[in-house]
Order: structure tokens, then sequence, then C-alpha cells
């Protein structure tokens, strides 16, 4: 990425436990091939609490993006993802938008280490079927990190803030 402007305020109201430990941080960067993006985050030094979104520079249309992870290097393909999208990983999760959701800059790589660590923790949480399930879920995931089985990926964004950056990703148009 290129270089990046960043402002920082300091020492503002949490809206989660209300002390005067919040930091509100803006950055404007540019992502090749997307053009200028706004990463604003939230996050409290008391609490911990965080929250993060990604926004265009310029307005861009709702989107669906698909892209078939093929090979080991698929892994390191750009993907800008707001809090608005929902990402698809067709027999193995749907990351839904909600409160609690988080825009992001990040690659496939990214993505799948983030589901790992959600079934990671299902898996020392859950009764013995479950167990299982995720243990070979995430074997799943392995073999296909390590380029040894194929996988799609889906975003679809009403807000048209996110993508896919490769010339194997497909963009349509999502309907309202």
């Amino acid at each position: 990425m290129a270089e990046s402007k960043i402002d920082t305020l300091e020492n503002q109201p949490c809206p989660l436990c209300h002390e005067k430990t919040l930091a509100l941080r803006e950055e404007e960067t540019e992502v090749p091939y997307f053009g200028k993006v706004f990463i604003f985050s939230m996050t409290c030094s008391n609490c911990k609490y965080h929250k993060a979104d990604v926004e265009a520079a310029e307005k861009k249309e709702p989107a669906i993006y698909t892209f078939e992870i093929s090979s080991e290097k698929d892994m390191n393909v750009r993907v800008v993802k707001s809090s608005e999208a929902t990402v698809k990983i067709p027999h193995i999760t749907t990351i839904t938008p909600g409160p609690a959701s988080q825009g992001y800059v990040t690659n496939i790589e990214g993505i799948f280490n983030r589901v790992k660590q959600q079934i990671e923790h299902l898996r020392d949480a859950e009764e013995d079927e479950d167990k299982k399930k995720a243990k070979n879920m995430l074997k799943k995931i392995t073999r296909i990190m390590w380029g040894q089985e194929k996988q799609k990926i889906i975003i679809e964004d009403p807000s048209g803030n996110s993508a896919i950056i490769s010339d194997k990703a497909e963009k349509s148009q999502l309907k309202a």
C-alpha cells in the first residue's frame, strides 16, 4: 500500500465503559487497483472496545465479487471488506454484517485465519460430535490454504466499499 495520512483523536469518552480512554483514528490510504480509502477505527485502552470500518473515497456501486481459490498463491490476493459486506465461503461459513461487524483491508489468507480462529474457539467449547465437525472443517480450511482444494469466496456489499482485487475476481452488480 502507498503512504497513508493518519489523524488521531485521543482521550474521548468510550461508548462502552464511558471512560475518557478512547482513541479515534482516521487513516487515508491508497489501495492499488481500488483507489483511495478511509479506514476509521475506535479503540479503548481501558475496556479494549474496538470498532473499525473502511470507506471508499469515491462512491461505488453495490457489488458482488466472486473469486475461486485454486492455489496457495491465491491466499495473497488483496481484499477490502466494509462493515456492511457479507462474506460467503460456501459449505464453510457466512460472515454477516451487524453491530459488531468490522471493516478491514487484508488478503484472502487473513479472512481464512479469522474463520479458523472462530472454528478453533468453537472446537474448544463444544461437545464431542461438534468437536469432530470443527476438526474436519479446520482440515478442509488448511487444504484450501495450501492450494490442495478449490474453494469459492463471495463478497456482497450494498455500499460498494468492498472488493477482491484480482484479475481472476468476477464482479457483478448487487440487486437491491
